[in-house]
């Protein structure tokens, strides 16, 4: 998992990882006043010499008033951002004179509605992008443009003709921005107590489904339909994908035994393991992880797409919560996730999760323990103590070739011996 921290500016700003909005709302109305749905509903009324305006806005679902106040002239902006059928009314008064001037219900038929991802993640694209597939089809009489990072592109364009996928610099070039009638924005909001940017907090709900409910659609889980590079197998021989870097100290497998027990497991079995990193080499300080021995090297910087065929056609693959366990389960492939310090509620069912709940565990997804990825070592409850990182440290290789052996399709066992044994050997 590729956690790419989307942290609001003070106040309600825009976080700086998303292309700036229009200065002025898109829409016109009657009278000077300017409205559209971008950081939530917004509306612009110009100053008056005499009188007042007054301005309502309310949720369609839920019928309640979400601000009513009378004004001079003002830019009024809604505090929550996330998807709400907004319906705006202005009046104009003028002692006793009282008169509507706009009554606005939210309609997108016709209208361009942005969605915007932060880029430079994997796994956040992954685990979000069929809930915008999601939201096009609810609203399909609006043209749904989603902005992304430019490599992801190509692995789920062709698949989704329904959706206009552009890049962040896109959306400047084009002007997109300036004619948007709604943008809503996915990111995962750690200092958002007050839920402005997402209705619940995504360490409850999980990484992917934070997705559904920011969007306003059924928060069930589905994985994206990707475009590999190839149809055809890498290499003839059974294997097995595994990815053993990631970004942070507490995602990795840190049982110093683990990867070799399970290499020595899946070649005792007759697979070819292969690894898909991106580096072969990774960490910070005192703490490196190298490419475990007897698996291939496949690592470097390669084209997404390449990395799905070689998942497409694995019999199944081992990894942590990371970015390539999100693209394998995208794959279709059967994935055993090794994981401590996230609830297995925050990644993708598989019924091949490792997990160790005799150790400390999940604090990912408590909202009191601040995730900081500045920190490599961050281990919130034990740092710098004998039990750091002890909630991957602690699950065993016996456990991890346990879940192996699990998996549907697994070559048969070396005759008399099981999966804790070959593990031991």
């Amino acid at each position: 998992m590729t956690m790419a921290e989307t942290k609001p500016s003070m106040g309600l700003g825009l976080p700086s990882s998303y292309p700036p909005v229009a200065m002025l709302p898109t829409q016109v109305g009657p009278s000077g006043v300017r409205y559209d749905f971008n950081t939530g509903c917004r509306v612009t009324l110009p100053i008056r010499e005499s009188g007042v305006w007054r301005v309502v806005m309310r949720d369609l679902d839920t019928n309640n008033i979400l601000f009513d106040h009378e004004t001079q002239g003002a830019e009024v902006n809604s505090t929550k951002r996330w998807f709400v059928r907004f319906a705006l009314d202005v009046w104009e008064i003028d002692g006793a004179t009282k008169s509507l001037v706009l009554s606005h219900q939210f309609d997108p038929t016709g209208h361009v509605l942005l969605v915007m991802f932060p880029i430079g993640t994997l796994g956040d694209t992954i685990a979000w992008f069929s809930y915008v597939a999601r939201f096009a089809r609810k609203h399909a009489g609006a043209k749904v443009i989603c902005a992304l990072a430019d490599r992801m592109i190509p692995l789920l364009a062709a698949n989704y003709p329904e959706l206009e996928l552009v890049t962040h610099d896109d959306i400047a070039t084009r002007s997109l921005a300036e004619t948007a009638y709604a943008t809503y924005y996915l990111g995962l909001f750690f200092d958002d107590a007050a839920l402005n940017w997402q209705p619940t907090d995504f360490r409850f709900v999980g990484l992917h489904r934070t997705a559904g409910y920011i969007l306003g659609v059924d928060p069930t889980e589905e994985a994206p339909r990707l475009v590999p590079s190839e149809a055809t197998r890498p290499i003839a021989e059974p294997y097995v994908v595994i990815a053993v870097q990631s970004s942070s100290g507490a995602k990795y497998w840190n049982n110093p035994d683990g990867w070799r027990a399970v290499i020595a497991l899946l070649r005792t079995h007759g697979y070819r393991v292969v690894c898909i990193d991106q580096k072969p080499v990774h960490g910070t300080g005192m703490m490196w992880t190298h490419i475990p021995h007897g698996c291939e090297d496949e690592t470097g910087d390669r084209p997404l797409a390449e990395r799905a065929r070689w998942l497409q056609h694995a019999d199944f693959f081992i990894g942590l919560s990371s970015g390539l366990a999100w693209l394998a389960w995208a794959a279709g492939c059967p994935v055993v996730l090794i994981s401590g310090f996230t609830h297995p509620s925050n990644e993708f069912d598989t019924p091949h999760r490792v997990i160790n709940w005799h150790t400390c565990n999940s604090c990912w997804n408590d909202p009191t323990e601040r995730f900081d990825h500045h920190d490599f070592f961050w281990c919130p409850r034990h740092a710098n103590t004998p039990r750091q990182f002890e909630c991957t440290r602690l699950i065993t290789a016996e456990q991890v070739c346990a879940a192996i052996a699990a998996v549907p399709g697994f070559r048969t066992l070396v005759e008399g011996q099981d999966a804790g044994e070959v593990a031991a050997a």
